[in-house]
C-alpha cells in the first residue's frame, strides 16, 4: 500500500485525533466567524464575550465526523486508483514519444481526490450538520449560549412537530452545508495531494511528507479554498440560525436587497485565518499520525 493509502483503521484513528485537535484549538475564531455572518450582528450575538459557547457539541461531533470523512475518502481514493491501475495498458513507442496519454493519464489522480473528497465530506455531514445546528445557535447567544440548552430546545419541539420534524430541524442546513463542503473539499484536497505529490518528488527517497510539509500544504490548501467558499460559508450560518425554516433562494434575494453583495464575504478574514491554521493542525496531526502508524 503506497504512503497516501493508509489501512481504514489508520484513517478512522487519525482523523478521529486531527478532528478534535483543529477544533479544540481554533474554537474561539470559529465562533468570532459565526457571529460576524449572523443576520442579528456581531455584537447582539455575543460580541467577543464566551468565545467558547457550543463547544461541548463540537467535542461530540468533531471526532466521529472527522473519522467519517478521512475513512471514506481514503476507501474512494484507494478504490478509484486500483481501478485505474489495473485498467492502464503498456504505452506504445509513439504514445512514448508524444506523452499524449501519460499527460491524460496525469489529469485522471486529481478527479480521482475530487470524487473522494466528495464522498467524504457527504459521509461526514451526517455528523457534522447535527452538531454545527447546535453549536452555532450557541455561538450566537441564542438558548443562553448553551450546547445542552440550543439541543434540547429542539428535541422539546417534539409534541408539535414530531419526530420527522425534531429530525428534519436537527438537519436544517443540510443542502447548503453539502453545497458548501463539496466545492470546498474540491479544491483543497486536489491541491494538498499535489503539493504532496511535489514534496515527494522533491525528495526522491520515496518516503512519504512529513507532519510539518503536510501541515504547510495544508494550511495554503486551506487558505485558498476558504476564501473562494465563503459565500456559501456564510448562507449555511444563514440558513441555521434562522428562527424559521427559510430556503437558501430567499435569503439570497433578501441579502442581496438589503445589503447588497457584501455580506456575502462576512467573516472571511476569521475564515481564512481560522481554516489556514485549521488546515496545518488538521492536516498536519493527521499525516502525524499516519506516519507514526
Amino acid at each position: 500500500m503506497s504512503p497516501s493509502q493508509p489501512p481504514y483503521t489508520t484513517a478512522l484513528l487519525a482523523g478521529g485525533l486531527a478532528g478534535t485537535t483543529v477544533d479544540l484549538s481554533l474554537y474561539p475564531l470559529d465562533t468570532l466567524k459565526t457571529r460576524l455572518q449572523s443576520a442579528a450582528g456581531f455584537f447582539p450575538s455575543g460580541g467577543f464575550r464566551g468565545i467558547y459557547r457550543g463547544i461541548g457539541s463540537a467535542v461530540v461531533g468533531s471526532a466521529p465526523g472527522a473519522a467519517f470523512f478521512f475513512c471514506t475518502y481514503e476507501g474512494v481514493k484507494n478504490v478509484l486508483a486500483t481501478r485505474r491501475q489495473n485498467a492502464l495498458t503498456p504505452l506504445t513507442p509513439e504514445e512514448l514519444i508524444h506523452g499524449r496519454k501519460r499527460e491524460a493519464q496525469g489529469w485522471v489522480a486529481p478527479l480521482e481526490h475530487m470524487v473522494a473528497a466528495s464522498s467524504g465530506e457527504v459521509a461526514a455531514c451526517a455528523v457534522r450538520v447535527p452538531t454545527e445546528v447546535v453549536k452555532q445557535r450557541a455561538q450566537a447567544g441564542l438558548h443562553g449560549g448553551s450546547s445542552a440548552a440550543a439541543f434540547g430546545a429542539i428535541l422539546g419541539q417534539y409534541r408539535t412537530i414530531g419526530l420527522t420534524g425534531v429530525w428534519r430541524e436537527l438537519y436544517r442546513g443540510w443542502g447548503i452545508t453539502v453545497m458548501r463542503e463539496v466545492p470546498f473539499t474540491v479544491i483543497q484536497f486536489p491541491l494538498w495531494e499535489a503539493l504532496k505529490g511535489w514534496g515527494r518528488r522533491r525528495k526522491g527517497d520515496g518516503l512519504d511528507v512529513s507532519a510539518g510539509e503536510s501541515a504547510l500544504y495544508g494550511s495554503i490548501s486551506g487558505a485558498t479554498a476558504a476564501g473562494i467558499t465563503t459565500p456559501l460559508d456564510v448562507l449555511k450560518t444563514r440558513v441555521m440560525l434562522s428562527k424559521e425554516r427559510e430556503g437558501v433562494i430567499p435569503i439570497v434575494r433578501e441579502i442581496l436587497k438589503m445589503h447588497g453583495i457584501r455580506p456575502f464575504f462576512a467573516g472571511i478574514g476569521p475564515r481564512i485565518m481560522w481554516i489556514s491554521a485549521g488546515g496545518a493542525i488538521f492536516l498536519g496531526s493527521y499525516q502525524w499520525a499516519v506516519n507514526a502508524m
